[in-house]
């Protein structure tokens, strides 16, 4: 049978468990653990067309949440950090791609079945395809309607908001489609308390008599290393950010 055509502007190669191998060979088995209960965890990273050629945005910082959400969810990787950052590098260079999105993933693989990962193995990937603006290009140009959502945020004694787990994208899923479905292109997700946490897949910022301001981690959100860079270059502006929780400045990381 032939593989489906992918909707993805895809690329020749992923690196798949340390080999880089074609586009449809990067298989799983339909009894992984992965696809019964969640076990993944995963990073979202762009990589732009610099001065000196291919240039990954903060790909250490992006690896080093990758190995924290595994610490989480007790999956160990069997790469070291190096190891997996290289694999990133390797699968940009092999698909000769000087702007792309990076989607590492380490996963749990076929073993025993049941909610305790038992004889489950871990696999790791890197898949690299061409993608524009996350929400369009109009919308970096002409902004987007969005919708608070009736999906509420986890509360942080349930899934872990600060690591980057499969299983928990289902409801940044049903926020998504809710969102679609009322003609609306994002949706804010609300924290057990009421509060703006985060959107379905980008942190919140605002701006108030001229202070920038976002969501503090305790609102139940994924410390997006994209939200820490716009805290740097605001603070490097001049422009005060702060945190909807205490609207006290945030230190400068």
């Amino acid at each position: 049978m032939a593989a489906p055509k992918s909707p993805l502007a895809r690329s020749e190669k992923i690196w798949f468990d340390g080999d880089l191998i074609p586009w449809d060979q990067a298989q799983v088995h339909v009894l992984s653990h992965v696809l019964h209960y969640g076990s993944s965890v995963f990073e979202g990273i762009r990589c732009y067309n610099g001065k000196n050629g291919p240039q990954v945005f903060r790909l250490a910082e992006h690896i080093d949440r990758l190995y924290f959400s595994a610490k989480v969810i007790r999956m160990d990787i069997p790469y070291t950090p190096a190891e997996f950052a290289k694999a990133c590098r390797d699968t940009i260079a092999i698909n000769e791609l000087d702007e792309c999105y990076l989607r590492p993933v380490v996963f749990r693989g076929a073993g025993a079945m049941g909610v305790l990962p038992k004889n489950c193995p871990t696999h790791c990937a890197v898949a690299v395809w061409p993608w524009g603006a996350y929400l369009g290009d109009e919308a970096l140009t002409e902004g987007i309607d969005i919708m608070i959502s009736t999906w509420t945020k986890m509360a942080p004694n349930t899934i872990p908001s600060m690591a980057k787990i499969g299983g928990a994208y289902v409801l940044s899923t049903l926020a998504k489609m809710e969102a679609v479905r009322q003609g609306y292109a994002e949706a804010i997700l609300l924290d057990t308390n009421g509060r703006v946490s985060e959107g379905s897949g980008e942190n919140v910022f605002a701006v108030f008599d001229g202070q920038l301001v976002t969501t503090p981690l305790s609102n139940s959100i994924l410390g997006g290393i994209t939200r820490d860079t716009v805290i740097a270059l605001a603070a490097d502006r001049g422009m005060e950010v702060a945190d909807t929780e205490s609207r006290g400045a945030l230190p400068r990381r």
